[in-house]
């Protein structure tokens, strides 16, 4: 064989052994019930989890509790999944910018003695997506 079929061989067995490593660490949506049962089988493994922020008919988010002053780092808030299941999240870093305009959360974590111990936030804001209405009148 020649050299450039050597270093070519190589080169592909090189690339599959990178997309077998990152696929094997990709993680999946669950709920938090499925949450619950990864973590009770013994698994650390971290999973994504969708759902949406508890407001009362003012907007306000029940059950959030971040207080800079005392610990920076810890900001926590309970969490709606899709199958209507509320569990309580924590997050062991500062509040992310503008959380409270959030419309969907997703988060990446697992379950540690009952509660969802994140390690990401992703937010979907509704204002970043809304396209402005322009109003164009006629004239006479």
């Amino acid at each position: 064989m020649k050299k450039s079929h050597i270093i070519a061989i190589v080169i592909i067995a090189i690339a599959i052994g990178a997309i077998i490593s990152t696929a094997g660490n990709a993680s999946t949506y669950v709920t938090f019930t499925d949450a619950k049962n990864i973590a009770s089988g013994g698994s650390d493994e971290k999973v994504h989890v969708v759902g949406k922020l508890l407001k009362d008919t003012e907007g306000n988010i029940r059950g959030m509790y971040y207080e800079p002053e005392k610990d920076p780092n810890f900001f926590a808030f309970i969490l709606e999944d899709t199958n209507k299941v509320q569990m309580e999240v924590v997050f062991r870093k500062a509040k992310p910018a503008d959380f409270e305009k959030s419309e969907q959360i997703v988060i990446i974590g697992n379950v540690q003695e009952n509660k969802f111990v994140a390690s990401e936030i992703l937010m979907k804001c509704p204002s970043k997506y809304t396209e402005k209405e322009i109003k164009v009148e006629a004239s006479k």
